[in-house]
């Protein structure tokens, strides 16, 4: 008994870092649950106190009872008839507290049995006071540790003298860990609980971003440069908000570091996720056009009513400022505290629309034709009653559709509007036009467009 008692004092002190007085307490108490336990009636005796010789190993029981008279001897618990008393102290009197040995003979053995169960607990509050004491200060800190174990899905991580639990929430989706891993944790908090102290750690947390930026660019922990916001989806992308006190301090070239060599480290522990450094500005407009590059801004409107931001991009650019699965713009929006709306800007294709039903209406008018079939024959190349002229028949009918019929008057009249005569004499001599065609081919080679064009009417009027 004497060397297992030395040894767990030793070993609570020198492992667990937990005061020797607090484990000599931890003793003390349990030596006295199991007395309580062993001796019948030793629950009604009010004062009892352990003693431990922490170099021999032993263990006493005192009981201090109260003298009386020895005819007026009740309560045999707590009270001592004097007689008795002062064998032990000669000089007491009456209403005196003697204090009297009642160790059992065989106390030593039973009670390292008895006494383990509560000891043990008293030490593991005791071990978790002191983590609290710790601990309580370092929350918003960054710790080291290794993974030791998985209780479901949190990770509980091994500190050296203490351990810490990462719940399932504060993990990153894309991280896995292995039993032994090294890892870096935000200590989120230190909640003292019914159970004990308990150090909650994260790695999906905004604030691991902060600490990181801070312990690796030295113009953030000497306060040139602020870091006025964070957003984050961990695991994916990051956007980090910094301002510079100083006008000669580039806030953004202070954190990207020389090729890049400070953001680079913290990408590395993050596990590559992106980090997007921007330029701080009180200018909502301004700060949300550089938050949303490398999309270029056509237009922006803010609705400060209901911290709106109304932002227009062209549509080759609108999946860049959204970015992928809306992470750029819902990543913007927490760093400005604002609502972002993103849109497509349909000014363009509004202006090719109007310019195409202005060209059609004109070309409505030269050929005598309805809007709807005047568009449909601009949309298929006959921007002109030039170039209407040279398009085949069916090729005009499917356009168009309608017959061939149709398509032939359609024609006609577009050979009209080009000057190229009436519809009959062209029809008169199909043969002759066609010779005359033939016959100037090498000239036509060298000539300008209205020779071509005509060439083109002569072999349409052929094929009729």
């Amino acid at each position: 008994m004497t060397n297992d008692i030395v040894a767990l004092i030793d070993y609570y002190e020198k492992e667990k870092s937990i005061d020797r007085e607090k484990v000599i307490e931890a003793l003390e108490n349990a030596f006295l649950s199991a007395y309580r336990k062993m001796v019948a009636g030793a629950d009604d005796i009010e004062v009892l106190r352990a003693e431990i010789d922490t170099k021999k190993g032993g263990t006493k029981i005192y009981a201090t009872l109260t003298v009386v008279a020895d005819d007026d001897h009740q309560d045999k618990f707590n009270e001592v008839p004097i007689s008795v008393a002062r064998k032990v102290k000669a000089a007491a009197e009456l209403d005196d507290k003697v204090e009297f040995n009642v160790t059992p003979a065989n106390f030593g053995r039973i009670a390292v049995q008895t006494a383990k169960q509560t000891m043990m607990q008293r030490l593991r509050m005791a071990e978790k006071e002191m983590i609290y004491d710790e601990f309580k200060d370092r929350a918003g800190d960054i710790v080291s540790g290794s993974v030791r174990r998985f209780e479901k899905n949190d990770v509980m991580i091994d500190l050296g003298k203490f351990e810490a639990r990462m719940p399932s929430r504060e993990r990153v989706s894309t991280e896995d860990y292995n039993v032994g891993d090294r890892i870096r944790a935000y200590v989120v908090s230190v909640d003292n609980e019914l159970r004990g102290p308990e150090i909650i750690l994260s790695r999906s947390h905004p604030n691991f971003v902060r600490r990181l930026f801070e312990a690796e660019v030295s113009e953030i922990s000497d306060h040139t440069v602020e870091m006025r916001g964070v957003a984050r989806e961990a695991g994916y992308r990051t956007k980090v908000a910094v301002y510079s006190n100083d006008e000669k301090v580039d806030p953004v070239g202070a954190c990207v570091g020389l090729r890049g060599a400070r953001v680079k480290n913290i990408v590395r522990e993050l596990n590559n996720e992106k980090v997007d450094i921007i330029r701080w500005s009180d200018d909502v407009a301004e700060f949300v056009t550089d938050a949303l590059k490398p999309a270029i801004i056509r237009s922006i409107t803010l609705d400060e009513e209901n911290k709106v931001v109304h932002v227009t991009v062209d549509e080759e650019d609108l999946s860049k400022a959204i970015g992928r699965r809306g992470q750029n713009a819902r990543l913007t929006a927490k760093l400005v505290d604002w609502d972002v709306q993103v849109r497509k800007d349909e000014s363009q294709h509004e202006q090719f629309v109007a310019r195409v039903s202005d060209a059609a209406s004109g070309l409505a008018g030269a050929l005598g034709l309805e809007p709807q079939l005047a568009e449909k024959l601009f949309r298929a190349g006959g921007a002109t009653p030039d170039l209407v002229v040279q398009m085949p028949l069916d090729y005009i009918a499917a356009a168009m559709e309608i017959s061939e019929e149709e398509a032939k008057t359609v024609l006609e009249k577009a050979r009209i509007a080009t000057g190229g005569g009436e519809p009959e004499a062209a029809a008169a001599e199909p043969e002759a036009v066609a010779e005359e065609v033939a016959a100037e081919e090498p000239a036509a080679e060298e000539s300008e467009a209205p020779v071509e064009e005509e060439s083109a009417a002569s072999v349409a009027t052929t094929e009729e």
